[in-house]
């Protein structure tokens, strides 16, 4: 599996929303990123076994050495 990753549109009751909101802002987390690590704790507490994620590479890409 590769880093690719899905959209998906989910719509959920306010109070839900609020409350995953207030979780992620906790955990310093993007909602977004909330919603997965919810998921996978989930499916983990099911017994269903994924493979780890890949870590998402942030910051600017290094820069380009010049031979000369």
């Amino acid at each position: 599996m590769g880093s690719e990753r899905k959209a998906y549109p989910l719509r959920v009751d306010a109070a839900l929303w609020a409350a995953v909101e207030r979780a992620a802002a906790a955990d310093l987390r993007s909602v977004n990123a909330e919603v997965e690590c919810l998921i996978r704790e989930a499916l983990k507490a099911r017994g269903v076994k994924l493979d780890t994620p890949q870590p998402v590479k942030r910051g600017r890409p290094p820069k380009e050495q010049d031979d000369e």
